[in-house]
C-alpha cells in the first residue's frame, strides 16, 4: 500500500511505488539530492529499454553546447503513445549522480501546471500531476566553461512500465563547444582574483536584415535602439534569464528608450564602474563600408568585472538582444583578451505580441525574461515547425585594448597579450610626474604626407593643473611617423587602392579635350569606415592645336600660390594665360585656373572644454515616430580657438502607435419597399473600409432600415397574391425539371425567372444580397414603364462580428 508521501516522491504516481527496488530514506535526509537521485538512476525494476515511441530532444539538435547558454528541452511521445509520469535529469558524463557536483547545468520550469522540481532530488524535473500527456518542455541552462561532456536522461512512466534509456532516443549527449575566440569566460566567477584594471572596447554588429530573416521583415521602420549597459559588480543585475524586467528594461524593450535604464544604472553608485552607451541604428543593417559598427569603451576592475548591455530589436513587442553579466575576469586571475558571441532575441515578458508589429498587449501578470525559440507561435517571424535553432540577429565583440597597474595572472602572458599592451606600456613609461594633471590625448591628426613617402602625424593634450610649480611638466604634443592613405597594410583605418590604370584617349580628336584614368578599392578599412580616396582622375589634353579654327593656344602653368592656411588643411592655386583665342571667335575651352588641397603642420589648438550632455528631451510626438534632442555648452573661452565639436544631438524616438479610427463607405441608396401594398420596410447599407487599430474609435452600424407604405391593399388582394405566389413557385419547379430557361408573366411582357441570390457582401456585421429578373420579350401593347428589368435587395449576415 502506497503512502501519500511516497506517491509524491516517486514520480508523483502511486503506480510507480512498486517499480523501484529500494526503500524510503529517513525523513531527515529527504530533502537532499545526495543518494536519492543516484537510486533513481540505478532503479532496475520493470525497466524496458530500446523503445522508440518516446524521444528526448534539445531544440536545434545541437551536438555541442555553449557554456551558460539556455536551451529548450522537449520530451515527447509519438501517436498513439502517451505517458503519465516522467523524470528529466542532466549529469556530467561518467558521473554516478551520488554527489551534487555530478549534476550539470540548471533546469527552469516553463509551465508549473505540467512540471516541477522533484522533492527529494532537486536537480531533476518531474510531472506536477499524473495524467495522460504526449509532450512536456523545460529550459536547461548549460554549465560553465570547463564542465566537459553532459548527458541528459529521461525516464517515462506508462501504466506499470518504466522506459529509462542509457542510449537511444531518451538520452542526449552534448559536449562543450570549443571557443573560436580565445579566452571565453565562465558564467560568472563569484569572486575575481585579477589585479589592476583593464580597458575594453565593445562593438555591436547588427546582422538582422531581410536577407537573413525574410519572414515578415518590417521594411518600414526596422532599427536597433540606443544601446545601454555598464560594467558592474556581482551585486547588480541589469537583466537575466528567469528574472523579471525592471522598469528601465521594459522601456528599452517596448519603446527603445534608454533614459530610465541609465537612471537605474547610475543609482547603483559604487556597484557600477562605467556606463556603456551607443547610438541607435536606423535602418537596422547597412554594409560596414557605408556605416561603421557602433562601439564604446569601458573599464573593469576586481570588484566590477561583469559587463551587461541590451538593445531593442524594433519594431517588436518587447524583444531585445544583449549580454548579461559577461565575466571578463578569468579563473587564471587575468583579464580576458577577446569575447565574441552571436546573439538571439529574448522576450522581456512585458508584452504578449508574437509578430514584429503586433498591437500593444501588456502581459499581466508580468512574465519572466526568456529566450525566444522557433516553436513559440506559428505566426512568429522565427517560427520553424522542425524546432531548429534561431539564426542569430547580431554579434557582439568585446576586445581588451589596455591593462593598467600590476598584473597577477597565474598563466604568463602570451604573444597576443604582450602585443595588445605594448602601446599602452610605452605611453605609461613617459615619466609624467603625478603633480601634472592632463586631459586625455586627442585623436591622431591626418598624416602630413598624402603619398607613400614618410610623414608625421600629431596628437595633443591639455595641461589642466600643475600642482607643484617646481616640478616641470612634460610635453603636450606627441608625434609619430606615418604614410599617406592606402600605403600600409597594417593601418586598419585606411583603404588599400590598386595602381592607376593608363590614361584614356583624349576626348577630342582635334584641339583641347579631356582624358581620364581610374583605379579601384582593393580592400576596405577594417574599422568599417568609408573609403574617401578618389577612384578617378581627369586632366586636360590637346591634340593638334592648329587643326581647327576653334582651338586656342595657352601659356605654361605658373607657380603654385602659397597655401591659404598657416596650419592644417588649406587650398592653393596656379594660373596660365590664353596666348591666342580661337580663330572662329568662340570661347577657349582650355583650363586657365587649377586649385588643389594643401596640408600644413597641425594647428596647435587647445581642445574644447564642454559640459556633459543634458538629458534627452521628450519625444516630439505623443504617439508613433518622432525626434528628441539633447544639448551641451562650451566652457572654454572663445579666444582659445574655434571649437568644432557638436553642441546638439538629435535622434529618433518611437512611442506606441497612434490610434486609427474606423473608416466607413457612403450609404447606398434606399432599396425598394419589400411589399407591393400595405406596410413594409426598405434598407440601405454601407461597408467598413478600414478596421480600427491601436485603440481607435469602433465601427458604427452598417445597415439601416425604415418603414415604407406603397398603398392600401384591396380586399381579397392577399388571397390573389398568395395564388399568384403559388403559381410562380409551380412555374419555377417546372423550369428546373424540364427547361433550362423559364419564363414569367408580367403585364405587357414575358420575363425570365429570378436569378439566384448573390453572395453576401460581408461575413458578419450586416451585408447585402441581390437578385435580378430581366425582360425576355416585350409585347407591342406593353407600356415602357410597366415592362422593365427588376432587382431585389435583402440584408444578410446581420449578426455581430
Amino acid at each position: 500500500m502506497c503512502s501519500p508521501s511516497r506517491a509524491q516522491v516517486d514520480f508523483s504516481s502511486c503506480a510507480a511505488c512498486n517499480m523501484f527496488a529500494f526503500t524510503e530514506e529517513p525523513s531527515e535526509r529527504a530533502g537532499k539530492a545526495d543518494g536519492y537521485c543516484s537510486r533513481i538512476l540505478r532503479a532496475q525494476s520493470n525497466r524496458k529499454d530500446g523503445n522508440s515511441e518516446f524521444r528526448l530532444r534539445v531544440e536545434g539538435d545541437p551536438e555541442s553546447y555553449h557554456p551558460g547558454s539556455t536551451y529548450r528541452v522537449t520530451l515527447s511521445a509519438t501517436s498513439p503513445s502517451y505517458f503519465r509520469g516522467f523524470t528529466v535529469i542532466a549529469l556530467r558524463e561518467g558521473a554516478e549522480g551520488d554527489k551534487d557536483e555530478d549534476y550539470a547545468g540548471n533546469f527552469q520550469i516553463i509551465d508549473e501546471e505540467e512540471t516541477q522540481f522533484m522533492t527529494n532530488c532537486p536537480p531533476a524535473v518531474t510531472e506536477s500531476t499524473p495524467r495522460r500527456r504526449t509532450t512536456i518542455q523545460v529550459f536547461w541552462t548549460a554549465p560553465p566553461s570547463g564542465s566537459g561532456c553532459v548527458v541528459l536522461k529521461a525516464s517515462i512512466v506508462q501504466k506499470r512500465i518504466i522506459y529509462f534509456q542509457d542510449e537511444g532516443s531518451l538520452t542526449k549527449r552534448m559536449c562543450e563547444k570549443e571557443s573560436l575566440y580565445g579566452d571565453a569566460t565562465d558564467k560568472p566567477l563569484l569572486d575575481c582574483c585579477a589585479c589592476g584594471t583593464a580597458k575594453y572596447r565593445v562593438t555591436f554588429y547588427g546582422n538582422w536584415s531581410e536577407k537573413t530573416h525574410p519572414k515578415d521583415y518590417p521594411r518600414r521602420a526596422n532599427h536597433w535602439s540606443a544601446i545601454i549597459g555598464s560594467s558592474h559588480s556581482k551585486n547588480y543585475v541589469l537583466w537575466e534569464y528567469g528574472g523579471f524586467s525592471s522598469e528601465g528594461v521594459k522601456q528599452v524593450a517596448e519603446l527603445g528608450s534608454p533614459v530610465k535604464m541609465e537612471e537605474e544604472i547610475r543609482q547603483k553608485g559604487d556597484d557600477v564602474l562605467t556606463v556603456i552607451k551607443m547610438k541607435a541604428q536606423w535602418p537596422a543593417w547597412q554594409p560596414l563600408n557605408v556605416r561603421a559598427a557602433p562601439s564604446a569603451e569601458f573599464s573593469v576592475d576586481r570588484s566590477r568585472h561583469l559587463m551587461s548591455f541590451l538593445t531593442m530589436l524594433g519594431p517588436s513587442p518587447d524583444w531585445n538582444v544583449g549580454l548579461s553579466a559577461e565575466d571578463l575576469c578569468t579563473k587564471e586571475c587575468g583579464w580576458a583578451q577577446k569575447v565574441v558571441q552571436d546573439l538571439i532575441p529574448w522576450d522581456a515578458g512585458t508584452d504578449s505580441g508574437f509578430t514584429y508589429e503586433s498591437p500593444n498587449k501588456p502581459t499581466s501578470p508580468q512574465d519572466k525574461i526568456r529566450p525566444l525559440t522557433s516553436l513559440d507561435h506559428p505566426q512568429s517571424p522565427f517560427y520553424d515547425p522542425e524546432g531548429g535553432a534561431i539564426t542569430p540577429v547580431a554579434r557582439v565583440m568585446v576586445e581588451r585594448i589596455a591593462r593598467k597597474g600590476e598584473q597577477c595572472n597565474i598563466v604568463p602572458d602570451n604573444v597576443d597579450d604582450i602585443v595588445a599592451d605594448i602601446a599602452q606600456e610605452e605611453k605609461e613609461e613617459d615619466d609624467t610626474p603625478e603633480t601634472c594633471i592632463y586631459s586625455n590625448w586627442s585623436p591622431w591628426s591626418v598624416c602630413s604626407s598624402a603619398t607613400c613617402e614618410k610623414g608625421k602625424r600629431m596628437r595633443q593634450r591639455m595641461l589642466k593643473a600643475q600642482l607643484d610649480l617646481s616640478v616641470p611638466c612634460p610635453h603636450t604634443q606627441d608625434f609619430e611617423p606615418c604614410m599617406g592613405p592606402g600605403c600600409s597594410d597594417e593601418d586598419a583605418s585606411t583603404c588599400m587602392m590598386s595602381e592607376w590604370i593608363n590614361w584614356s584617349p583624349c576626348s577630342m580628336s582635334c584641339g583641347a579635350g579631356i582624358r581620364s584614368r581610374e583605379r579601384y578599392v582593393k580592400q576596405f578599412p577594417d574599422d568599417g569606415s568609408i573609403c574617401t580616396l578618389p577612384t578617378e582622375e581627369t586632366e586636360n589634353c590637346v591634340i593638334n592645336e592648329e587643326c581647327s579654327p576653334s582651338s586656342c593656344l595657352v601659356t605654361e602653368w605658373g607657380e603654385w600660390d602659397v597655401c591659404s592656411a598657416t596650419c592644417g588643411l588649406g587650398m592653393k592655386r596656379r594660373e596660365r594665360m590664353v596666348q591666342m583665342p580661337p580663330a572662329d571667335g568662340s570661347i577657349c575651352g582650355a583650363e586657365v585656373l587649377e586649385v588643389e588641397k594643401c596640408m600644413m603642420p597641425e594647428c596647435h589648438t587647445i581642445p574644447c572644454m564642454l559640459t556633459p550632455w543634458s538629458d534627452w528631451s521628450d519625444c516630439s510626438v505623443t504617439c508613433g515616430k518622432g525626434l528628441r534632442t539633447r544639448q551641451r555648452m562650451l566652457k572654454s573661452p572663445v579666444e582659445l580657438g574655434e571649437c568644432t565639436e557638436e553642441l546638439e544631438q538629435v535622434e529618433k524616438c518611437m512611442l506606441p502607435e497612434c490610434p486609427i479610427d474606423c473608416v466607413m463607405s457612403e450609404w447606398t441608396e434606399w432599396s425598394e419597399c419589400n411589399k407591393s401594398c400595405g406596410k413594409g420596410h426598405t434598407i440601405r447599407t454601407r461597408m467598413v473600409m478600414l478596421e480600427p487599430q491601436f485603440g481607435g474609435d469602433p465601427c458604427p452600424e452598417t445597415i439601416q432600415r425604415k418603414k415604407c407604405k406603397i398603398r392600401k391593399c384591396n380586399r381579397g388582394q392577399g388571397n390573389s397574391d398568395e395564388k399568384k405566389r403559388r403559381k410562380e413557385q409551380r412555374e419555377k419547379r417546372r423550369s428546373k425539371q424540364g427547361r433550362t430557361e423559364g419564363t414569367s408573366e408580367h403585364p405587357g411582357c414575358r420575363m425570365r425567372p429570378w436569378s439566384s441570390w448573390t453572395e453576401c457582401t460581408k461575413l458578419c456585421g450586416g451585408g447585402i444580397q441581390e437578385r435580378l429578373m430581366t425582360v425576355k420579350q416585350r409585347f407591342k401593347t406593353a407600356q415602357l414603364s410597366s415592362c422593365k428589368d427588376r432587382k431585389e435587395i435583402r440584408a444578410c449576415n446581420v449578426h455581430p462580428c
